[in-house]
């Protein structure tokens, strides 16, 4: 990688890094490894997610930018609706009866985690910003290593948070507090619906 493509890598990584910080992907996956108390198969799969979605973002570079809001945001609030309502109903479960790594293996938490990240990342800011720096720069694949690196690392940072809140709290009051996080982000999402 030449200097130039390095600058533009470190330019990308520092315009969606501090983007998807308060971003719901990032609180999602926060809320999935506690769901699932595997940080490692939640990672994998938001991490694929976002390898696609940074793929698309570089190869359709400005077109993203002219996805509707309003259905790829409608989607996007069921499934936390969704989400919501199941995470409140395992928090009376017995932990031992639904523990994820018995009834649900790590291909089936990647690809859990995997169909949630993708399709809450459609058009998302972190995916413009994305597009518009591989359309703006005639550089996709620097484009792509420096989004691919901020995305992987906030990811990262979630799923790790995700498992230490597993050490400090019973899992009954860490799901119910993930199913309200999952029931605001479906609210802020449907916002967004009606706003735009």
């Amino acid at each position: 990688m030449d200097a130039s493509a390095a600058a533009v890598s470190l330019a990308t990584f520092l315009a969606v890094f501090p983007a998807e910080l308060p971003d719901k992907s990032m609180m999602a996956t926060l809320v999935l490894t506690t769901r699932f108390g595997r940080p490692l198969p939640v990672w994998c799969g938001v991490a694929a997610a976002f390898t696609v979605q940074v793929t698309l973002a570089v190869l359709l570079g400005g077109l993203i930018s002219e996805l509707p809001d309003r259905p790829v945001n409608a989607v996007v609030a069921v499934l936390f609706g969704v989400g919501a309502v199941l995470l409140w109903r395992s928090a009376d479960e017995d932990q031992d009866a639904t523990e994820v790594g018995v009834a649900t293996g790590f291909f089936g938490i990647a690809a859990r985690s995997f169909g949630l990240i993708f399709i809450a990342e459609f058009g998302d800011l972190t995916q413009i910003t994305t597009a518009g720096m591989a359309a703006r720069t005639g550089q996709p694949l620097a484009v792509a290593v420096g989004a691919l690196a901020a995305l992987w690392l906030v990811a990262a940072f979630a799923a790790v948070a995700g498992q230490q809140l597993l050490r400090f709290l019973p899992l009954r009051l860490v799901r119910r507090i993930a199913a309200v996080i999952f029931a605001l982000l479906a609210l802020w999402t449907a916002v967004e619906v009606f706003a735009s």
